[in-house]
C-alpha cells in the first residue's frame, strides 16, 4: 500500500560518552539514541517516581476517599471497556478493600448499549446501587451530563482520567487528571490506571495522617503490590514510556516475573503461551493485553476485570480461557473487516492519482468493538490516518487511529468547531480517537473530515520511514545480547524497542499460517544460520522472499518446549 524507507536513527548523543558500565557497546548504542547515557538514567527505582502532589486536586480526592472509608461509604466504580479501563477498575477495587472498604463494586458501561463513559444513562443503572460516591476511572472528562445527573441523585462524584479535555469540564466534586490545563504535573502520559493508582497512593497517605490503620489494627497495605495492574495497563493503553511511566513498568514487570502477580494477570500469560519468568512488555502488549481487550470488544469487560480480581488459581485460569476463546473470535471478526476495509480502499485509490489525507471507512456489518483494530491496520497499511465506523441504532461509532503529524483528537475538535452538533460526541489523543454520529449526518462528517484533514496536512511528507538503530555485526547475533536487549528496560510507545537492519542471504523460506514466512537468514558477513518469521508477510507479496534481502528485525529468543533459541522477528524486508 504504501512504500517504506529503512533508515538508522541518528543518537541524539553520542555513544562514545556513554558512562553506563556493565552494557554492552550495542544497548549503550540503542539508549544513546533515546537519549539514555548516564546510569541514574537506568535506575528505575521506585525513590525516582514523581510524588502524588504533583497532581492537581489529588489531596482533596484523597480527603473526599478517605472520608468514604471511614464512614463506611458505597462507592461504585465506573470503568471503561479496554485493558485500562479494566485494570484501573481492578485496582482501584483491591486498593480500596485493602484499605477496609468492603462496600465497593463496580460498573463497566456495555459499549453497546450505553456507549463511552458516565453518561446519563448508565448513571440510572448505578443508582440502583445508591452510591455514595461514584469514581470514574479512565474516563469522565467529557462526561458532563453523567456527572450532573449523578450529583443531582446525592452522589459525590471524582473522576480520574487521562484523556484530554474538552471545551467544557464536568462539575464533579474533584478531577484528577495530568492533562487538565491548570495540572503542572511532569508527566502528562500517565495512562488511566497510573492515575488511580496515584490516587491511592495520596489516598493511603492520607489514611495514615489520621492513624486509620493502627486505630483498626490493620496492616497499611504496600502499594507495590498493585503494580503488575499498573504495567499491564499502560503498556496495553500504549501511552508514551517516558520515564516516570518506564518506572511504573518496570517495578510491575519485576513482580510479575518474581511470581508475585494476582493470579488473573499470571493466567493470561498461561494461555498466551508467554512465560513470567522471562517477561518482556511486548508479552504486556501482545499477549495479555489483546486477550483482556477481547471482553469489552466483543462481549462485557467484566469477565476481565472478575479475572483481575480474582484471588483463585482454578478460577482465575477458567475466566483466562474465556478470554482466550473470545480473543479468537475478536480476530476472525477482525480479518473479516480488515479485508473489507483494504478493498474499500483499493476502491478509492482506483478512483483517484491520489492517496486522501484520512481515510473514512464504514460499512453496515462491521462490529463497533473492533472498528479501532481496523483502523489501526489500515493506518500500517497505508501510512495515512484511519477512521474506521460501524453501525448501532440510529448512530455510527467511529474509532480513529493517526500517524506523526497529524493530531486526531484537534481533527475531530477542528471539525466540531466549524461544524456544531455535526459530531454526537468524541474524545481521544493525539494518536487515537472515538465518535460517534448520526447516521443521517454521517456523509457530511466523511465531507468535513476530509477538507480538515487536507488542510491540517498541507505540505506533510507522507513518505513512511522505519527507524532502525543500525547494523549488527555478525558477532552479535547471540542469545546473550537478545536477553540483554529484553531484560533491560520497558521497551514501548515513545521509547521504541530496538530494531536492527543488515543484509541476509535466504536459505529456507516456507509459509507457516497461511501468511507468515519462516525463514533461516545468513547474515552476508558471517557463516551463522539465523530462524527469523516474517508475520503476515504474504498479505502483501505474491511469493517468498529469495537471493539477498535487507531486512529490518528485532531479535529475540524464542521459546519451545523448555529449548530457547535465537529468533529474528522480521518488521520489514526489502
Amino acid at each position: 500500500m504504501t512504500s517504506i524507507q529503512i533508515k538508522p536513527r541518528l543518537a541524539s548523543f553520542d555513544a562514545s560518552q556513554s558512562n553506563l558500565n556493565g552494557v554492552s557497546p550495542v544497548l549503550k548504542r540503542v539508549l544513546a539514541a533515546r537519549g539514555v547515557t548516564a546510569p541514574n538514567d537506568l535506575d528505575l527505582g521506585l525513590k525516582h517516581l514523581l510524588p502524588p502532589q504533583g497532581l492537581s486536586h489529588i489531596g482533596e480526592a484523597a480527603e473526599l476517599l478517605a472520608d468514604a472509608v471511614i464512614a463506611g461509604a458505597n462507592v461504585v466504580i465506573v470503568g471503561d471497556f479496554d485493558a485500562d479501563g479494566a485494570t484501573s477498575s481492578a485496582l482501584a477495587i483491591r486498593c480500596l478493600r485493602a484499605f477496609g472498604l468492603d462496600n465497593v463494586s463496580y460498573l463497566v458501561p456495555n459499549r453497546f448499549e450505553y456507549g463511552y463513559g458516565l453518561s446519563p444513562e448508565i448513571v440510572g443503572v448505578a443508582a440502583m446501587r445508591q452510591p455514595d460516591v461514584i469514581i470514574t476511572v479512565d474516563n469522565g472528562i467529557s462526561s458532563v451530563d453523567g456527572v450532573h445527573a449523578a450529583q443531582a441523585l446525592g452522589m459525590s462524584v471524582l473522576i480520574t482520567d487521562h484523556h484530554l479535555p474538552g471545551e467544557a469540564i464536568p462539575s464533579a466534586d474533584v478531577i484528577v487528571n495530568p492533562n487538565l490545563p491548570e495540572d503542572r504535573f511532569a508527566s502528562k502520559n500517565l495512562a488511566g490506571v497510573g492515575v488511580i493508582f496515584y490516587v491511592m497512593l495520596a489516598l493511603r497517605a492520607q489514611l495514615r495522617r489520621l492513624d486509620w490503620f493502627a486505630q483498626n489494627g490493620m496492616q497499611e497495605p504496600n502499594m507495590s503490590q498493585f503494580l503488575d495492574l499498573v504495567a499491564l495497563g499502560t503498556v496495553a493503553d500504549v501511552v508514551p514510556l517516558d520515564r516516570n511511566n518506564r518506572i511504573l513498568v518496570q517495578q510491575g514487570m519485576q513482580r510479575i516475573r518474581q511470581g508475585l502477580a494476582c493470579p488473573g494477570i499470571n493466567a493470561l500469560l498461561t494461555v498466551g503461551n508467554r512465560n513470567p519468568l522471562r517477561l518482556a512488555s511486548a508479552d504486556l502488549g501482545f499477549a495479555v493485553g489483546p486477550r483482556l481487550n477481547a471482553a469489552g470488544r466483543l462481549d462485557d469487560m467484566s469477565v476481565g476485570i472478575e479475572c483481575l480480581l480474582c484471588d483463585d488459581n482454578d478460577e482465575a485460569l477458567a475466566l483466562a480461557l474465556q478470554l482466550d476463546n473470545l480473543n479468537k473470535e475478536r480476530k476472525q471478526v477482525e480479518q473479516s473487516m480488515q479485508q473489507d476495509a483494504l478493498a474499500i480502499v483499493e476502491s478509492l485509490q482506483l478512483d483517484s492519482d491520489t492517496m486522501p489525507s484520512i481515510y473514512a471507512l464504514y460499512d453496515e456489518s462491521w462490529h463497533q468493538g473492533v472498528v479501532g483494530l481496523v483502523a489501526s491496520r489500515i493506518k500500517e497499511r497505508t501510512n495515512r490516518p484511519v477512521l474506521a465506523l460501524a453501525p448501532g441504532g440510529d448512530e455510527w461509532k467511529g474509532s480513529a487511529r493517526s500517524v506523526e503529524g497529524l493530531h486526531v483528537r484537534d481533527l475531530l475538535a477542528r471539525v466540531d468547531a466549524l461544524h456544531p452538533q455535526l459530531i454526537s460526541k468524541f474524545g481521544g489523543h493525539a494518536m487515537a480517537a472515538g465518535l460517534s454520529v448520526k447516521t443521517e449526518k454521517l456523509q457530511k462528517l466523511i465531507a468535513a473530515l476530509n477538507e480538515v484533514a487536507d488542510e491540517m496536512t498541507r505540505g506533510h511528507d507522507w513518505d513512511q520511514v522505519l527507524w532502525t538503530d543500525g547494523v549488527l555485526p555478525a558477532s552479535a547475533f547471540t542469545e546473550e545480547l537478545a536477553d540483554e536487549l529484553r531484560q533491560c528496560v520497558p521497551w514501548g510507545q515513545g521509547f521504541p524497542e530496538p530494531i536492527f537492519d543488515g543484509q541476509f542471504e535466504v536459505m529456507e523460506a516456507r509459509t507457516v499460517g497461511a501468511t507468515h514466512a519462516k525463514l533461516v537468514l545468513r547474515p552476508v558477513d558471517g557463516q551463522q544460520a539465523i530462524d527469523a518469521i516474517c508475520f503476515g508477510y504474504l498479505e502483501a507479496h505474491d511469493e517468498l522472499p529469495s537471493g539477498v534481502i535487507q531486512a529490518a528485525f528485532k531479535l529475540d529468543i524464542n521459546e519451545y518446549r523448555d529449548r530457547l533459541n535465537l529468533q529474528l522477528m522480521i518488521q520489514h524486508i526489502e
